[in-house]
């Protein structure tokens, strides 16, 4: 089990981070003597750090800096300050990503993931989620979240978008789709692809994802 270090000085909100990645199936421990960050770390062993920025006594840059004298552990800065100083200013210092308050849960959850699979390469563990650019496909109940807002997905629909998502960057033939659109069901021909694809760009663009999908003339689609 992947265990998981809060360092953040809201009480309301670290107890609703620790709720929910426990509710994911993580470990998690937070900090409430912010004397002790170090020790606390040391003790813990922790796969993920969650830094807020500002603490009592010494702040998340001064914590960051002090760890990354002893781990290379991946330290996700979470923090209302959000000029473009503070946020190159956890990035120079050590930390691996940061996250605006306030925030989807959903979204913290998926950059924890993303850091977890990138530093510890747990590719047996299915993910709950794919992220591209804030845009979140739960994969446990196939509907897509982004700016706060949720849409259902149809079954052909989160499969577009699952394949289009894992490949984010490149094309992606219309047959490549159709074969996975094949997989069970009778026949998907190509007129019907286009249906599936302008409607889900219709929901897209009812979520404010306006040209999310592009198309490639000749080639398919592509997310970039």
């Amino acid at each position: 089990m992947f265990k998981i270090m809060i360092v953040e000085d809201d009480p309301k909100i670290k107890e609703i981070i620790l709720e929910n990645i426990k509710k994911w199936g993580f470990d998690g421990l937070c900090i409430y003597d912010f004397n002790e960050v170090l020790n606390v770390f040391v003790r813990y062993e922790p796969h993920l750090i969650l830094m807020d920025i500002n603490l009592p006594h010494f702040d998340g840059f001064y914590w960051c800096t002090k760890i990354r004298e002893i781990s290379k552990v991946p330290i996700l800065f979470i923090s209302s300050r959000n000029t473009n100083m503070d946020i190159i200013m956890a990035i120079n210092i050590g930390g691996d990503d940061f996250i605006q308050k306030p925030f989807s849960l959903d979204v913290l959850i998926a950059k924890i993931n993303a850091l977890l699979r990138r530093t510890y390469s747990y590719t047996n563990i299915e993910p709950a989620v794919i992220e591209y650019n804030d845009v979140i496909l739960n994969l446990k109940n196939s509907t897509l979240i982004y700016n706060k807002k949720t849409i259902e997905l149809s079954k052909n629909e989160f499969k577009i978008l699952n394949i289009l998502m894992n490949n984010s960057g490149s094309v992606v033939s219309r047959n490549t789709i159709m074969r996975k659109l094949w997989e069970d069901e009778n026949f998907i021909d190509d007129n019907t692809l286009t249906v599936n694809i302008n409607r889900l760009r219709k929901k897209l663009s009812a979520i404010g994802l306006d040209n999310f999908i592009k198309t490639k003339k000749g080639q398919g689609y592509i997310i970039i």
